[in-house]
């Protein structure tokens, strides 16, 4: 009976449910933005770059010294390179972005609810906040769009949560490095949480600081540090090699090479710059969503929306307490860290639902909501989940199954 159970238990099928939904959630998936899967293939066969010309709608691709290059960085092509051997051995035609979406989901809500165990709540409580986090949320509608765009923030949100998992509740620093390389190469802003990591290996978990008696770089912090630094370490060299090859410089990712960028008017300032933080603040916070006199009458804009509107269960970030005054801090300074570069680039992400780069943020987003929630859920809890679940639904119907928003 306890081993049909276990077997039974919501957060044994949920993640398989989970990959189900997102497999099915988009009868037009956008396997044709395959810039990180078609790189990826170029790879296979001994080039970086391609001599002749891609397809139209693959604008992002740079011409550079008789060459022409993604600007996708190493990372994002390094996670395709198991989907284009399947296409090198004939397996596949095209890129599988409907099958990736499904797999990231899975393997991300098996950790939502391993992090969420952690803490000591229900399985039901896990499975709910697991839940919202996979179809409350933004991450849904977009992922689902399965671009490589969007296959790229699923890969950094698995990346991040196997990170935290890795670091914060079964520590093992070189798989934590291995997720958090995975999460930083599809998305660069995420390097800038590898001083959070390496503060929160040195510690011990539960104490807000680092015991002052103790050496700060003993043998074991040694190796804690050592064992993350390992694959991000690796990839960081690479992608400046990459860089260097492509572009001639370690720096330059090419973004600004993109044929026609830089007269796009959200690009005023450049690819990057401070006057562009209210605006975006505005897109990701506060941008509502449009009433119209027919059906279906409300409508999220089609290029970004408020957050906390779309989600409000987010909202409990803001409960005060905390278990681990600590690691609830350094959440707040990945959330922010990130949050202010992400508001420095012009554009907000063209065609999505709420505002897509914001996908990174939701894993801290949950320790911190974890660290001031209690172990049951509460009446206002779960209707802030159930709206936030049905507002997605309904986004998700409407980008994916309808005209819509195009009208």
């Amino acid at each position: 009976m306890d081993a049909s159970r276990s077997f039974l238990s919501i957060d044994r099928w949920l993640p398989l449910f989970s990959a189900i939904v997102y497999f099915l959630s988009d009868p037009r998936p956008q396997n044709h933005y395959d810039y990180t899967f078609r790189v990826a293939g170029n790879f296979l066969i001994g080039r970086i770059g391609f001599t002749e010309p891609q397809p139209s709608w693959l604008n992002e691709f740079v011409p550079f010294n008789g060459a022409y290059y993604s600007v996708f960085p190493l990372g994002a092509v390094l996670s395709m390179l198991p989907a284009a051997l399947l296409q090198y051995a004939g397996a596949i035609a095209q890129m599988p972005g409907q099958w990736i979406a499904a797999v990231l989901a899975g393997v991300s809500c098996w950790l939502l609810i391993k992090i969420a165990r952690s803490y000591g709540v229900s399985s039901v409580k896990a499975a709910l906040l697991a839940s919202a986090f996979l179809f409350g949320t933004f991450l849904w509608t977009n992922l689902t769009f399965a671009g490589a765009w969007q296959l790229a923030l699923g890969f950094a949100f698995a990346g991040e949560l196997g990170a935290i998992y890795f670091t914060v509740v079964d520590r093992r620093p070189v798989l934590a490095g291995a997720c958090f390389a995975l999460a930083f190469g599809n998305r660069t802003e995420v390097l800038l949480t590898a001083p959070i990591f390496y503060y929160l290996l040195i510690r011990d978990r539960g104490r807000s600081r680092v015991d002052p008696e103790s050496p700060l770089f003993d043998r074991t912090t040694l190796y804690r540090s050592a064992g993350f630094t390992i694959f991000p370490l690796v990839l960081g060299l690479a992608t400046l090699w990459y860089n260097i090859v492509r572009f001639g410089s370690p720096a330059d990712f090419g973004y600004d090479k993109i044929p026609g960028v830089l007269s796009e008017p959200w690009y005023r300032d450049g690819i990057f710059s401070t006057s562009y933080i209210p605006g975006q603040a505005w897109e990701m916070l506060l941008r509502l969503w449009h009433i119209r006199g027919t059906f279906p009458y409300v409508v999220p804009d089609g290029f970004s929306s408020s957050i906390l509107l779309s989600s409000p269960f987010l909202l409990l970030i803001f409960r005060v307490g905390a278990k681990d005054g600590g690691l609830k801090l350094a959440s707040w300074v990945a959330i922010s860290a990130m949050t202010l570069l992400l508001w420095t680039h012009g554009n907000s992400g063209g065609w999505q639902f709420g505002y897509r780069y914001a996908i990174v943020l939701l894993p801290w987003m949950l320790v911190i909501m974890l660290e001031s929630g209690r172990e049951r859920l509460s009446k206002v809890e779960a209707g802030l989940i159930a709206f936030s679940i049905a507002a997605n639904a309904y986004a998700t119907w409407l980008f994916h199954w309808t005209d819509y928003l195009k009208q």
